[in-house]
């Protein structure tokens, strides 16, 4: 997601430094065994791991999941995302179907999850502050109103509406999702704010190039109470980038951007007056592994075996990065490091090659990558560095984009909600 609003930076591939070359010189691959295991195992085995985060690392008053937490569980911030949220409450459909845990005991925690957000959560318009404390609800410090983080929290919000027979869940999640004032988030122009504080008013920063966009904009235009018109679809720009021949449609973002709608909305086999998105994706994840092999000369950890930034920690803290930029170049710092989400994330796009890199990991790298709640959020071994935590974002992108690959239950799901298939048929979609 964006970062407050904030853009990615771009950095010449001149700025790498000399000691990752002398990293380089050095690496040697883990000796460890294969990963033995059917691609079917190792994807049930990623998602089983993260549904146990989405569960145990949730508030037991409110339901509201951590931002991040320890890869081996015992944390105890306190700090809660909007958007970890939502993917949780999709897990815990995931969860349902594949039998993780008793039915009644998920009922009953998405029934809490969405009495909390639909009665005791601040809310500005119906939008939500992007972090806020699990156990309260309170803001989070001076975070702002989100308008990306409340889309994601209600893709989750409605999934679980179209899963579950329950008639308390189902009014819980149509009343969150008829609340949210989409035309106020417009903020008197044709393209979404990216968000609001109460303190300064709405971000300077708006929704206007292609980037994880999709679903807010199919989010607003399908409301049944609190519309914005089918041409803010037509509002944002398409840029396009050409890499090692793959011409494709990018914000000049990191891969996520192009695996987030995509977990919920089906755009497979379909397409607009401006493009076939699914393939869009496909595209885009084909340049990002390309890009991270150019590489190799200074970071010869990446491979057919190991490839893949999106945003994430870093041994720094937290950064956006990947590539390719629109200028041929690399976003952010990059040093090395693999994010196993980026393959995780890309499953139904490219399943051959980002199947190759989760299985290496689980298998070579083993317990030095592998935790209670499955893959550490990145890692370096050019540096020896491995991350302490995951991040239920990039949990929830695995966990999802595993299972549409697996069954396409979470698209079959979410497009039975009748305002995702009006949006899209308003904005001109076509097709499968």
């Amino acid at each position: 997601m964006k970062i407050c609003g904030m853009s990615v930076l771009a950095s010449p591939l001149a700025s790498l430094s000399a000691c990752g070359q002398r990293a380089a010189n050095s690496f040697v691959e883990p000796a460890g065994k294969p990963y033995e295991g059917t691609d079917e195992q190792l994807l049930d085995q990623i998602q089983r791991a993260a549904f146990n985060f989405f569960w145990g690392e949730a508030s037991e008053k409110t339901g509201q999941i951590k931002d991040r937490a320890l890869a081996n569980g015992n944390d105890s911030r306190k700090m809660s995302s909007i958007a970890a949220t939502g993917f949780g409450l999709t897990s815990l459909c995931i969860g349902d179907q594949r039998e993780y845990r008793k039915n009644p005991e998920i009922l009953e925690r998405v029934r809490k999850t969405l009495k909390f957000l639909a009665n005791d959560l601040p809310n500005e318009h119906g939008f939500l502050y992007h972090f806020i404390h699990m156990d309260t609800g309170q803001r989070w410090e001076k975070c702002e109103l989100s308008s990306i983080d409340t889309s994601i929290l209600l893709c989750g919000v409605l999934t679980a509406r179209q899963y579950f027979a329950d008639q308390e869940i189902k009014d819980l999640a149509t009343r969150i999702y008829e609340r949210v004032d989409w035309p106020w988030m417009l903020n008197g122009g044709s393209t979404l704010s990216m968000g609001w504080h109460p303190e300064s008013g709405f971000l300077n920063a708006r929704w206007e190039h292609y980037c994880e966009l999709m679903m807010i904009y199919l989010l607003a235009i399908g409301s049944s109470t609190h519309p914005v018109p089918a041409s803010s679809w037509d509002a944002w720009t398409r840029p396009k980038i050409k890499y090692q021949g793959i011409e494709y449609i990018s914000g000049n973002d990191p891969i996520f951007t192009h695996q987030y709608s995509h977990a919920w909305f089906d755009f497979r086999n379909k397409r607009d007056a401006y493009a076939d998105y699914f393939e869009n994706s496909v595209k885009a994840t084909k340049a990002h592994k390309l890009f991270c092999l150019s590489l190799r000369d200074r970071f010869p950890d990446y491979s057919e075996n190991l490839w893949g930034i999106s945003a994430s920690d870093y041994v720094k803290g937290y950064t956006a990065w990947g590539g390719p930029s629109a200028q041929g170049g690399p976003l952010g710092p990059i040093d090395g490091s693999i994010v196993p989400c980026a393959t995780g994330g890309s499953l139904p796009f490219l399943f051959d090659d980002c199947i190759r890199v989760l299985r290496h990991l689980r298998g070579p790298y083993r317990e030095r990558v592998w935790k209670k709640y499955g893959f550490v959020d990145a890692f370096n071994p050019l540096t020896g560095w491995y991350d302490a935590d995951v991040l239920g974002i990039d949990l929830g992108i695995t966990m999802l984009m595993a299972e549409n690959h697996r069954s396409g239950f979470v698209w079959n799901t979410f497009m039975k909600n009748p305002e995702a298939q009006s949006a899209m048929k308003k904005v001109g979609f076509h097709g499968g």
